[in-house]
Protein backbone atom coordinates (compact mmCIF):
# COMPACT_ATOMS: atom_id res chain seq x y z
CA UNK A 1 0.00 0.00 0.00
CA UNK A 2 1.38 3.41 -0.99
CA UNK A 3 0.29 6.50 0.91
CA UNK A 4 1.03 10.21 1.22
CA UNK A 5 1.01 11.95 4.60
CA UNK A 6 0.18 15.64 4.94
CA UNK A 7 0.61 17.57 8.21
CA UNK A 8 1.89 21.08 8.91
CA UNK A 9 3.81 19.97 12.01
CA UNK A 10 7.17 18.48 11.00
CA UNK A 11 7.55 16.49 14.23
CA UNK A 12 4.07 14.99 13.88
CA UNK A 13 4.79 14.23 10.23
CA UNK A 14 7.97 12.31 11.10
CA UNK A 15 6.19 10.44 13.90
CA UNK A 16 3.31 9.44 11.61
CA UNK A 17 5.73 8.22 8.96
CA UNK A 18 7.55 6.09 11.55
CA UNK A 19 4.32 4.62 12.95
CA UNK A 20 2.93 3.78 9.53
CA UNK A 21 6.09 2.28 8.04
CA UNK A 22 6.69 0.18 11.16
CA UNK A 23 3.84 -2.04 10.00
CA UNK A 24 6.07 -3.26 7.19
CA UNK A 25 3.29 -3.25 4.61
CA UNK A 26 2.76 0.46 4.03
CA UNK A 27 5.08 2.68 2.00
CA UNK A 28 5.04 6.45 2.51
CA UNK A 29 5.86 7.68 -1.00
CA UNK A 30 5.75 11.38 -0.12
CA UNK A 31 5.03 13.84 2.66
CA UNK A 32 3.87 17.44 2.66
CA UNK A 33 3.07 20.33 4.96
CA UNK A 34 0.09 22.08 3.38
CA UNK A 35 -3.10 21.71 1.40
CA UNK A 36 -1.24 22.97 -1.66
CA UNK A 37 1.35 20.21 -1.17
CA UNK A 38 -1.44 17.66 -0.89
CA UNK A 39 -2.97 18.62 -4.24
CA UNK A 40 0.39 18.63 -6.05
CA UNK A 41 1.68 15.41 -4.51
CA UNK A 42 -1.52 13.50 -5.14
CA UNK A 43 -1.34 14.44 -8.81
CA UNK A 44 2.27 13.22 -9.03
CA UNK A 45 2.09 9.99 -7.01
CA UNK A 46 -1.57 8.90 -7.22
CA UNK A 47 -1.35 7.12 -3.82
CA UNK A 48 -3.67 4.38 -2.64
CA UNK A 49 -4.59 6.60 0.32
CA UNK A 50 -3.84 10.14 1.44
CA UNK A 51 -3.56 10.56 5.22
CA UNK A 52 -4.14 14.23 5.92
CA UNK A 53 -4.54 16.78 8.69
CA UNK A 54 -7.35 19.35 8.48
CA UNK A 55 -6.14 22.65 9.97
CA UNK A 56 -3.11 23.69 7.93
CA UNK A 57 -3.02 27.43 7.38
CA UNK A 58 -4.90 29.36 4.71
CA UNK A 59 -6.29 26.28 2.99
CA UNK A 60 -7.55 23.34 5.04
CA UNK A 61 -7.32 19.63 4.43
CA UNK A 62 -11.02 19.81 3.54
CA UNK A 63 -10.18 22.29 0.76
CA UNK A 64 -7.43 20.03 -0.54
CA UNK A 65 -9.58 16.90 -0.39
CA UNK A 66 -12.43 18.63 -2.20
CA UNK A 67 -10.11 19.62 -5.04
CA UNK A 68 -8.50 16.18 -5.22
CA UNK A 69 -11.87 14.40 -5.30
CA UNK A 70 -13.15 16.79 -7.92
CA UNK A 71 -10.36 15.65 -10.22
CA UNK A 72 -10.05 12.05 -8.95
CA UNK A 73 -13.43 10.75 -7.82
CA UNK A 74 -11.96 7.42 -6.67
CA UNK A 75 -9.35 9.02 -4.40
CA UNK A 76 -9.25 7.65 -0.86
CA UNK A 77 -8.68 10.32 1.76
CA UNK A 78 -8.42 9.63 5.48
CA UNK A 79 -8.41 12.61 7.82
CA UNK A 80 -6.25 12.40 10.93
CA UNK A 81 -6.76 15.42 13.15
CA UNK A 82 -6.82 16.72 16.70
CA UNK A 83 -10.16 18.40 16.15
CA UNK A 84 -13.59 16.77 16.37
CA UNK A 85 -15.40 19.94 15.25
CA UNK A 86 -18.91 19.31 13.95
CA UNK A 87 -18.33 21.52 10.92
CA UNK A 88 -15.23 19.59 9.87
CA UNK A 89 -16.90 16.23 10.37
CA UNK A 90 -19.89 17.21 8.23
CA UNK A 91 -17.64 18.67 5.52
CA UNK A 92 -15.50 15.52 5.47
CA UNK A 93 -18.57 13.33 5.06
CA UNK A 94 -20.13 15.48 2.38
CA UNK A 95 -17.08 15.62 0.14
CA UNK A 96 -16.64 11.84 0.30
CA UNK A 97 -13.69 11.32 2.65
CA UNK A 98 -13.17 7.67 3.59
CA UNK A 99 -12.54 8.34 7.24
CA UNK A 100 -12.00 10.76 10.11
CA UNK A 101 -9.96 9.70 13.12
CA UNK A 102 -8.29 11.56 15.98
CA UNK A 103 -4.51 11.81 16.37
CA UNK A 104 -4.54 10.91 20.03
CA UNK A 105 -5.63 7.39 19.06
CA UNK A 106 -2.37 6.70 17.21
CA UNK A 107 -2.82 2.94 17.60
CA UNK A 108 -5.82 3.10 15.26
CA UNK A 109 -3.94 4.69 12.35
CA UNK A 110 -2.57 1.56 10.69
CA UNK A 111 -5.81 -0.46 11.14
CA UNK A 112 -7.74 2.49 9.71
CA UNK A 113 -5.48 2.66 6.66
CA UNK A 114 -5.89 -1.07 6.08
CA UNK A 115 -9.67 -0.79 6.39
CA UNK A 116 -9.84 2.10 3.93
CA UNK A 117 -7.61 0.22 1.49
CA UNK A 118 -10.21 -2.56 1.19
CA UNK A 119 -13.09 -0.16 0.67
CA UNK A 120 -14.34 0.46 4.19
CA UNK A 121 -15.14 3.82 5.73
CA UNK A 122 -13.53 4.50 9.09
CA UNK A 123 -14.64 6.95 11.77
CA UNK A 124 -13.36 7.05 15.34
CA UNK A 125 -15.71 6.23 18.21
CA UNK A 126 -16.03 9.89 19.21
CA UNK A 127 -17.03 10.80 15.67
CA UNK A 128 -19.57 7.99 15.33
CA UNK A 129 -21.16 9.03 18.63
CA UNK A 130 -21.60 12.61 17.39
CA UNK A 131 -23.02 11.81 13.94
CA UNK A 132 -26.72 11.29 14.73
CA UNK A 133 -26.89 14.61 16.59
CA UNK A 134 -24.88 16.85 14.29
CA UNK A 135 -26.44 15.47 11.11
CA UNK A 136 -29.96 16.08 12.40
CA UNK A 137 -29.36 19.68 13.46
CA UNK A 138 -31.13 22.23 11.28
CA UNK A 139 -32.00 19.60 8.69
CA UNK A 140 -35.17 19.61 6.63
CA UNK A 141 -36.83 16.20 6.81
CA UNK A 142 -38.87 14.68 4.02
CA UNK A 143 -40.67 11.43 3.54
CA UNK A 144 -38.78 8.72 1.66
CA UNK A 145 -41.51 8.65 -1.00
CA UNK A 146 -40.38 12.14 -2.05
CA UNK A 147 -37.15 10.57 -3.31
CA UNK A 148 -38.81 7.68 -5.18
CA UNK A 149 -37.60 5.29 -2.48
CA UNK A 150 -39.58 2.10 -1.87
CA UNK A 151 -40.45 0.91 1.63
CA UNK A 152 -37.95 -1.98 1.56
CA UNK A 153 -35.25 0.34 0.26
CA UNK A 154 -35.99 2.75 3.11
CA UNK A 155 -35.61 -0.06 5.65
CA UNK A 156 -32.22 -0.87 4.18
CA UNK A 157 -31.16 2.79 4.23
CA UNK A 158 -32.03 2.99 7.94
CA UNK A 159 -29.92 -0.07 8.70
CA UNK A 160 -27.00 1.21 6.64
CA UNK A 161 -27.16 4.47 8.59
CA UNK A 162 -26.82 2.46 11.81
CA UNK A 163 -23.59 0.94 10.53
CA UNK A 164 -24.84 -2.57 9.80
CA UNK A 165 -22.96 -4.68 7.25
CA UNK A 166 -24.67 -6.34 4.27
CA UNK A 167 -24.68 -9.65 6.17
CA UNK A 168 -26.29 -8.06 9.24
CA UNK A 169 -28.89 -6.31 7.09
CA UNK A 170 -29.63 -9.56 5.28
CA UNK A 171 -30.16 -11.38 8.58
CA UNK A 172 -32.37 -8.58 9.94
CA UNK A 173 -34.62 -8.41 6.88
CA UNK A 174 -34.47 -12.12 5.98
CA UNK A 175 -32.83 -11.44 2.62
CA UNK A 176 -29.74 -12.81 0.94
CA UNK A 177 -26.52 -10.74 0.99
CA UNK A 178 -26.67 -10.58 -2.80
CA UNK A 179 -30.15 -9.10 -2.68
CA UNK A 180 -29.00 -6.50 -0.15
CA UNK A 181 -26.05 -5.57 -2.36
CA UNK A 182 -28.38 -5.12 -5.31
CA UNK A 183 -30.75 -2.98 -3.25
CA UNK A 184 -27.91 -0.73 -2.08
CA UNK A 185 -26.55 -0.33 -5.62
CA UNK A 186 -30.02 0.66 -6.83
CA UNK A 187 -30.47 3.11 -3.95
CA UNK A 188 -27.10 4.78 -4.54
CA UNK A 189 -27.90 5.14 -8.22
CA UNK A 190 -31.36 6.60 -7.50
CA UNK A 191 -29.94 9.18 -5.12
CA UNK A 192 -26.74 9.85 -7.10
CA UNK A 193 -24.58 8.95 -4.11
CA UNK A 194 -21.10 7.44 -4.10
CA UNK A 195 -21.04 5.11 -1.11
CA UNK A 196 -22.61 3.95 2.17
CA UNK A 197 -21.22 6.88 4.14
CA UNK A 198 -22.87 9.40 1.84
CA UNK A 199 -26.07 7.35 2.10
CA UNK A 200 -25.99 7.65 5.89
CA UNK A 201 -25.44 11.40 5.62
CA UNK A 202 -28.34 11.64 3.18
CA UNK A 203 -30.59 9.72 5.58
CA UNK A 204 -29.88 11.96 8.56
CA UNK A 205 -30.10 15.14 6.49
CA UNK A 206 -33.18 14.40 4.44
CA UNK A 207 -35.40 11.60 5.72
CA UNK A 208 -37.79 11.23 8.61
CA UNK A 209 -36.23 9.02 11.27
CA UNK A 210 -38.74 6.36 12.20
Amino acid sequence: MKIIIIDDDSLVLKSLKTIVEASGKIEVVATGYSAEDAIKLFDVYKPDIMLMDIRMGKLTGIDAASKILELNSEAKILFLTTFADDEYIISALKIGAKGYILKQHYESIVPALKAVSIGQNVFGNEIVAKLPVILKENSSKKDYHDFDILEKEFEIIKLVSKGLSNKEIANTLFLSEGTVRNYISTILEKLSLRDRTQLAVFYYNNLNIR
